[in-house]
């Protein structure tokens, strides 16, 4: 040991500094001047325009970074609240997903949005942020008309947030069939499309459902021809939805004349079956593609560019009213003269707005129709609560699918 108790000895008096007692200081190794524009170590590959511009990001990159942080912890204190109001709905049995709700939010910060972010951005950016809070409270289960891949799962997604497990059905039917059983909270259907109208079996369930609509979902729908081999070589048969083929046919008789058309229960399976089977190509969105590892052919091949298909979300809840609602209605009327005329009068004489009136064939085999209405404004608004009870007294029957945020 050292004097004084030290362990290691002490340095030599006018000899070189021993290395265990030198300064912070004295351990700093001398180094050369660099030049102010000279490359810095890892960086002698990159080109004078890139070394410049690495610099002129470098403060904006540490301001993106320091926001990121800012932003994260924003969101994880919005995440607890939503834990807390989580447990108030738990206690009072109330529902997690409330869409008025959601949409309320997404109007508001909509209208305190400065830019330069687009409103369109700010309610996708605002939907995904509320389905990760709502997803810490409850996953939400939804029903769609599967497999996956079809357009009935991409507009599920665009209500409700990616937070969710999306549950994929056969049939229409039994996406009706597991909201009524409790099987899963909400389910989601097509109901008309721009070009080829109604879904008549979705209508049709409606008028058996106790169900309420809650939501709908107006989605941009295009069409895309996909198949195993990327020049269609070998093809003989193209399969979609019946509705795709329809939406398509122009484009198919111009383009594929010689191919044979086969319906099947959705554009998603006719993917699947695709992928399966090098003679057959599909119609479907382009996810299907992804999703079965298909070739696109050609993209947006629908006859109308601007195509859209309205979906219905379906589940066991009345909506509370959002602002800017509509009511969905269906009727039918004793068969006399004027009897339709005389039905709907007391929307016009209570200042509703009418903006679909869909008729469907009733089943009794007697030429009688169900009438299904849509219109402005939620049922417990005074003016259409006033016209619903006058329809009511007018109808032979009168049924009120539901009051829910409007997509428009």
């Amino acid at each position: 040991m050292g004097p004084r108790g030290q362990f290691f000895p002490a340095a030599t008096p006018g000899g070189p500094p021993d290395r265990y007692n030198m300064t912070s200081q004295d351990r700093t190794p001398a180094r050369e001047e660099t030049p102010p524009n000279a490359p810095q170590n890892g960086d002698s590959h990159l080109s004078d325009a890139e070394r410049k511009l690495s610099v002129e990001l470098g403060p904006l990159r540490e301001q993106i970074d320091t926001v990121d942080r800012e932003l994260l912890a924003m969101l994880n204190r919005r995440a607890k609240l939503a834990l807390e109001v989580g447990e108030v709905k738990k206690k009072y049995g109330a529902p997690v997903f409330r869409p008025e709700r959601e949409l309320q939010v997404i109007r508001k910060v909509q209208g305190a949005n400065p830019g330069p972010l687009l409103g369109e951005s700010v309610a996708a950016i605002w939907r995904e942020v509320m389905s990760a809070c709502r997803g810490l409270e409850k996953p939400l289960e939804v029903a769609f008309l599967g497999p996956a891949g079809t357009f009935s799962e991409q507009a599920l997604y665009a209500h409700f947030g990616h937070e969710v497990s999306g549950v994929p059905c056969p049939s229409i039917d039994e996406v009706f069939r597991a909201v009524e059983a409790g099987t899963v909270e909400y389910g989601v259907v097509p109901v008309e499309n721009s070009t080829e109208g109604a879904v008549s079996r979705t209508l049709d369930l409606f008028l058996q459902t106790s169900l309420k609509i809650s939501g709908e979902i107006a989605l941009k729908v295009h069409h895309n021809l996909m198949a195993s081999t990327p020049d269609m070589k070998g093809v003989t048969v193209v399969r979609a939805h019946a509705q795709a083929l329809a939406q398509c046919q122009h484009w198919l008789t111009a383009n594929y004349p010689h191919l044979e058309r086969q319906a099947v229960s959705s554009n998603a399976e006719a993917a699947r079956m695709a992928s399966e089977d090098p003679t057959v190509a599909a119609i479907a969105a382009e996810s299907a593609a992804n999703r079965y590892h298909l070739h696109l052919v050609r993209t947006h091949i629908q006859d109308d560019p601007h195509n859209r298909t309205r979906f219905a979300v379906i589940g066991r809840y009345e909506t509370e009213p959002s602002g800017s609602d509509q009511t969905s209605l269906i009727l039918s009327v004793p068969n006399k003269a004027g009897a339709v005329y005389q039905l709907l009068a007391p929307l016009a004489e209570n200042g509703v707005s009418m903006c679909r009136f869909e008729s469907r064939p009733a089943r009794s085999g007697a030429w009688e129709y169900y009438f299904y209405v849509d219109v402005e404004g939620h049922q417990h608004e005074a003016a259409v609560a006033r016209a619903i009870e006058e329809l009511r007294r007018n109808a032979a029957y009168l049924k009120v699918l539901g009051s829910y945020p409007s997509s428009k």
